[in-house]
């Protein structure tokens, strides 16, 4: 398929003034149960989306986008305006999370969850539940029962 022909997944933040586009396909989706994630998201789970970093673009409202940094992991970018979540940048490991939420056309496909370890919410979805994170990913690569 040449570059051309991929398909492309337009996202937003809450107000709409950050835009994106994503690219081909992400290389992983699931779930992070991460209690930095749980927070950030305000939920019992965050559902991701990873992508190579050329192969997402903001293409309206850069000067908008902020980033919050707690870790040096994980750069959290966000909405100056309304405080929309839109990707996080995660430069030792070279990927993007960007926030499945936000792209309403990707045929979200999770494939599994990571640091179930510290799950506040019991999912029973038959995908893998990793510990931490998968070994090529430096995790520990074990599975936890659902």
């Amino acid at each position: 398929m040449s570059p051309s022909e991929q398909p492309e997944y337009e996202g937003h933040c809450f107000c709409g003034a950050v835009q994106i586009k994503a690219t081909g396909a992400p290389f992983a989706m699931g779930f992070c149960h991460c209690e930095d994630c749980r927070a950030w998201s305000a939920g019992p789970v965050n559902a991701f989306t990873l992508w190579q970093p050329d192969a997402v673009e903001v293409t309206k409202g850069g000067e908008f986008l902020a980033t919050f940094q707690k870790t040096e992991a994980s750069h959290r970018q966000f909405c100056s305006k309304c405080g929309g979540h839109v990707m996080s940048a995660h430069p030792g490991a070279n990927f993007k999370d960007v926030y499945a939420a936000i792209l309403p056309g990707l045929d979200f496909q999770p494939g599994l969850h990571v640091n179930y370890e510290s799950a506040v919410l019991r999912v029973k979805d038959g995908l893998p539940k990793m510990k931490d994170f998968p070994a090529e990913m430096g995790g520990s690569g074990e599975t936890l029962p659902e």
